[in-house]
């Protein structure tokens, strides 16, 4: 594989029924010394309300490539911050270890390279009682995957995106237009 200078993806994977875990991670990837490094470096301050934090899988054991994560919701509670900085960052830690395991991330690139990743956690997670932390691993895990291969690959391409234009609107359309 060639030299990764700057590649995005996103997925989507849907909570369990009467779960808030749905995981939505947004990725950036690219070369420590293109446009994605510079973002990367740049972000090691803090933003009030937007934690940044490099990606671990637990004490110790920082993954590879670097990858920086970041909210996209304004944090407001020390149990979202719990939540994030554990089952979430867990989740995504193992998500990218397991796609240069997997080759979907080239191996031999891994110190070249660094990402940085968006992850949604929706608000009631931190209030729900009955939240299933299972389930909020799992969402991050499989999306954060999928997202890292979509942007390596380039998916979808725009003759996906032309093809089905007239087929797929976005779920906050819904009931706007008439069909």
């Amino acid at each position: 594989m060639s030299e990764i200078w700057l590649a995005t993806g996103e997925a989507t994977v849907l909570a369990a029924d009467g779960q808030y875990t749905d995981a939505m991670p947004e990725v950036l990837i690219g070369s420590v010394k293109g446009p994605v490094g510079t973002a990367f470096a740049s972000m090691t301050g803090q933003v009030a309300g937007h934690p940044r934090m490099f990606v671990i899988r637990d004490l110790n054991q920082q993954v590879r490539p670097a990858t920086m994560m970041t909210t996209k919701m304004t944090v407001r509670s020390n149990d979202y911050v719990e939540l994030l900085g554990g089952v979430v960052q867990a989740a995504t830690g193992d998500a990218i270890v397991d796609a240069v395991s997997e080759g979907i991330i080239p191996k031999d690139q891994v110190n070249d390279l660094v990402m940085i990743i968006m992850v949604w956690l929706d608000p009631r997670c931190a209030t729900d009682p009955n939240l299933d932390r299972r389930d909020l691993y799992r969402t991050n895990y499989e999306a954060t995957k999928l997202a890292i291969s979509r942007a390596l690959k380039g998916e979808p391409t725009i003759d996906e995106l032309i093809a089905n234009r007239k087929t797929v609107t976005h779920y906050a359309l819904e009931g706007v237009f008439d069909e």
